[in-house]
């Protein structure tokens, strides 16, 4: 019997080859090296942790560092509190071309401070803010919305409906009050008192993963084996919650850097004698006519971290979703459908006349035509043991 093969490529041969793009380039790679390799192709994600890198080194190696009365002095001249002559009435004097910098690059305000020293200050804190509240509030999150969702039942119920009334509670308003009480105490304190308050929407994710994986099969083994539930949460369930906890932490930074700036500006953030990114921009808004480079810089600041943090999180989404496939070029779907591409579909193209027959008694009747193929035998309504005919027996 002659067959050929049919080249049409396929839906089924384009999904085929798709798939054998991706397990090539995964062949051999460990979860963390695969999970790195998509991460450092999302082009905006990586432009942007190299753009938050720039801005984290710049800060605190300009004007140096003053925690707690620990001072490691920067590469800059001027420091944040100190107030030097008047150059230039006061106005920036970067220049892109020809490209200079000057003595004050960010220009100075109404008393002679250097806006640049003033800014990366700010920077520093504003950060520092920003990661302290993320970490306390994922901490706290991970931790409720894992209990919860092992648990379940009572512990459940109760946790959940204490987190629906902290989520009830405008956090603006939360974070007005106590930063009015605890802004004098520095930024740290001013983190840590946003992250008790910001883990609400990081405990019902965690809460949702974990009730999804605590049904699956590896828990199961594990609970036969005589796991404790402490073991069985941070070590078995809790790797593979990861994904959302990590993008949702970015999110979080991202969330409350924005709301230390709008508590700074309205007075309830960071207090005097030290800055942030937001108080910069309440103190000088009366000079926006007159000298508006000073809300350029800030502003500059919080829009580039805020779109930093975004951006990283959502790289390491696409990286931690296995869902999340990029799709290969039309070039790299034909090289792998010519190497390693399905077996096409033999297809009969014998002649009829050459044709396997079946004959029942002395007439031919299946010359390989199984679609327009009829039983010549005479009905026998009566004969209850006849059967079809089944041209391939």
């Amino acid at each position: 019997m002659n067959t050929t093969t049919s080249q049409e490529p396929g839906l089924e041969t384009q999904a085929i080859a798709e798939i054998s793009i991706e397990q090539k380039e995964t062949e051999g790679l460990s979860q963390g090296q695969i999970v790195r390799r998509r991460f450092f192709r999302h082009r905006a994600a990586l432009i942007s942790m190299i753009v938050l890198a720039f801005i984290v080194v710049l800060a605190f190696t300009s004007v140096g560092v003053d925690l707690w009365g620990l001072r490691v002095p920067g590469w800059w001249q001027y420091s944040w509190n100190e107030i030097p002559a008047k150059v230039n009435n006061g106005v920036p004097t970067l220049s892109l071309w020809p490209l200079q910098f000057g003595d004050h690059p960010f220009g100075q305000d109404e008393v002679g401070r250097d806006i640049f020293a003033v800014v990366m200050r700010g920077t520093q804190q504003s950060i520092m803010v920003m990661v302290i509240a993320g970490v306390v509030a994922t901490i706290i999150g991970v931790v409720i919305g894992a209990v919860a969702g092992y648990y379940g039942k009572l512990t459940d119920s109760v946790l959940m409906r204490f987190t629906d009334i902290i989520i009830t509670i405008p956090l603006i308003v939360i974070g007005s009050v106590l930063g009015n009480t605890f802004g004098s105490l520095g930024a740290a304190v001013l983190g840590v008192v946003i992250g008790l308050f910001a883990w609400t929407t990081m405990a019902r994710l965690v809460r949702g993963e974990f009730l999804s994986l605590r049904e699956r099969e590896f828990v199961d083994a594990a609970r036969v084996s005589g796991a404790r539930d402490r073991r069985i949460i941070f070590r078995h369930i809790l790797p593979n919650a990861v994904g959302v906890i990590v993008v949702n932490a970015t999110l979080l930074m991202a969330g409350a850097i924005l709301l230390e700036s709008a508590l700074s500006f309205l007075g309830f953030g960071v207090q005097s004698p030290d800055t942030s990114l937001g108080k910069i921009i309440s103190e000088n808004q009366a000079a926006f006519s007159t000298r508006p480079w000073i809300f350029w810089w800030p502003g500059v600041f919080i829009i580039a971290i805020a779109l930093c943090v975004n951006f990283i999180g959502d790289g390491l989404r696409d990286a931690f979703d296995p869902r999340q496939k990029k799709m290969p070029s039309e070039r790299a779907m034909a090289r792998a459908g010519r190497a390693g591409g399905p077996v096409p579909t033999p297809v009969d193209t014998t002649a009829s006349t050459d044709a396997p027959t079946v004959t029942v008694s002395g007439e031919a009747v299946y010359t390989g035509d199984v679609v327009n193929y009829q039983d010549p035998r005479p009905d026998s309504p009566g004969d209850s043991r006849r059967g079809p005919l089944d041209p391939e027996r």
